[in-house]
């Protein structure tokens, strides 16, 4: 859980914050952000509408690219000393943490198999995700490898492939810990070369032993199989977010990428609800267009689903669609498709590749390429707020300002009327988005697309 030295009542899953505040002008210390989105919504992270535009740029240059987004812990014990620290992994595996005081490199992870695969198009884009204890991080590598490691030192402690293929099936999205396992899931490369599959991987964090796999086709094999021994292919589980977890529940939500759906094996451009160990799909919603998306390319799973309280969420998709959707009103195993409560257009109607967010119950955010919207949602709907035509990547909302990076900037607004407060310089953007954080601001640039081995981290500081 998010260590903080003020009380906050408040549950974050997948980026979205349900509930939570804290008087206006609270100064919080000592604040986790364990994973991908663990914004602090309403709570103070030291910045604010008056000091952000007096942020300083510290430029690090790391071991690699980062194409993700850090974690980061506060007061951590490494090396036998006290740090507040960022924690990532770059494109090839390797797993960092630096002191988020000075930039200086506390400690770095090298997988065993880099060499294999450095500068070649085998990349993962997937953010780590910190165990509750804070003694341990949990990282993907190129090679379909899930690792446990220790914070103190970086020390491997297990590690476990979730991936017969790692050179068709990719460790993309965010890992999650949620009810005692740790959650991944994968996608296939740049391309969509077959063979792959998209499913969802429980882990016990105690050893690493695989408890669980769904797969989103050939869905009736609950292990990991050999992508080519499945009759078909794809279905790539690659929203920024995903696995999201219900908080109410600890159900996972997924969204699919381009498939064949029957409703009862096949589950490709879908939107998922699975059990909280992954046993069992619970309800699913397939758009009645799905046949068309797929022979399309327009992947309903782009982004993953947003919830924005304990019944209502969004889902985007490359069609640029943004639908409303009712948990409740989902369907179960079986064929039926559609029952969107609502539909709204992406801005410039682009596909979302990014993860939407919701705060407080009452609005969400998404930024695509051809700009940045809010709707406020009430009764049950969703009304445009206001829009821009600046670009960006997955929103975050953090100490009540909204943060958007992109057009080699992070554009920082006022979430309720989109007033841009200041316009902080960093490099090229792709998959990446900041973490807010004890008066921190932190990014990585570049794209993984590029296959470098060397980066640049950015945190910005007060003072």
């Amino acid at each position: 859980m998010t260590k903080l030295a003020i009380v906050l009542v408040a549950f974050v899953a997948g980026g979205v914050l349900l509930g939570g505040a804290a008087s206006a002008g609270t100064t919080v210390t000592g604040t986790d952000w364990p994973s991908f989105g663990d914004s602090v919504g309403a709570a103070s992270t030291g910045i604010t509408a008056a000091n952000v535009g007096k942020l300083h740029r510290q430029i690090v240059h790391i071991d690699g690219t980062l194409d993700s987004s850090p974690i980061y812990l506060s007061d951590a014990t490494i090396k036998g000393a006290t740090h507040d620290a960022f924690f990532f992994t770059t494109t090839y595996g390797k797993t960092e943490a630096l002191d988020a005081t000075n930039g200086k490199l506390l400690w770095r992870y090298t997988p065993p198999t880099y060499s294999s695969y450095a500068g070649s198009a085998q990349v993962t884009v997937m953010t780590p995700a910190a165990d509750p204890a804070r003694t341990a991080i949990y990282a993907g590598e190129s090679d379909g490898h899930i690792v446990k490691l220790a914070v103190a030192t970086g020390t491997l402690l297990w590690s476990t492939s979730i991936t017969r293929d790692p050179t068709h099936e990719k460790l993309a999205g965010s890992l999650s810990y949620s009810r005692g396992l740790v959650i991944a899931a994968t996608d296939g490369y740049d391309g969509d070369a077959p063979p792959y599959q998209g499913h969802v991987v429980t882990l016990n964090p105690a050893n690493g032993q695989i408890e669980a796999v769904w797969n989103s086709l050939c869905s009736n094999r609950h292990a990991i199989i050999q992508p080519s021994t499945c009759p078909d292919s794809d279905s790539g589980i690659w929203g920024r977010s995903a696995p999201v977890i219900d908080p109410a529940n600890g159900d996972i939500l997924i969204a699919t990428g381009n498939a064949p759906f029957d409703g009862k094996t096949y589950w490709g451009d879908s939107v998922l609800v699975l059990s909280p160990d992954a046993k069992t799909l619970l309800k699913h919603w397939t758009p009645v267009d799905q046949a068309d998306l797929n022979s399309q390319d327009l992947d309903l799973g782009s982004t993953a689903p947003a919830l924005i309280n304990a019944n209502y969420f969004v889902q985007g998709g490359k069609d640029g669609k943004l639908r409303l959707l009712s948990l409740s009103r989902m369907a179960g195993a079986n064929p039926t498709t559609g029952g969107e409560l609502q539909t709204v257009p992406t801005p410039g109607n682009s596909a979302l590749r990014s993860e939407p967010v919701a705060w407080l119950g009452k609005w969400v955010f998404v930024a695509d390429d051809d700009g940045t919207a809010a709707w406020r949602f009430a009764d049950g709907r969703l009304h445009a707020a206001w829009s821009n035509d600046f670009p960006g990547t997955s929103p975050v909302v953090a100490g009540g300002l909204l943060y958007v990076q992109g057009s080699n900037g992070i554009h920082v607004y006022v979430p309720s009327t989109g007033h841009e407060l200041t316009d902080l310089p960093v490099g090229a953007t792709h998959w990446q988005s900041p973490i807010v954080v004890d008066g921190r601001v932190a990014t990585g640039e570049g794209d993984s697309n590029d296959r470098a081995t060397t980066g640049v981290f950015d945190i910005y500081r007060l003072g």
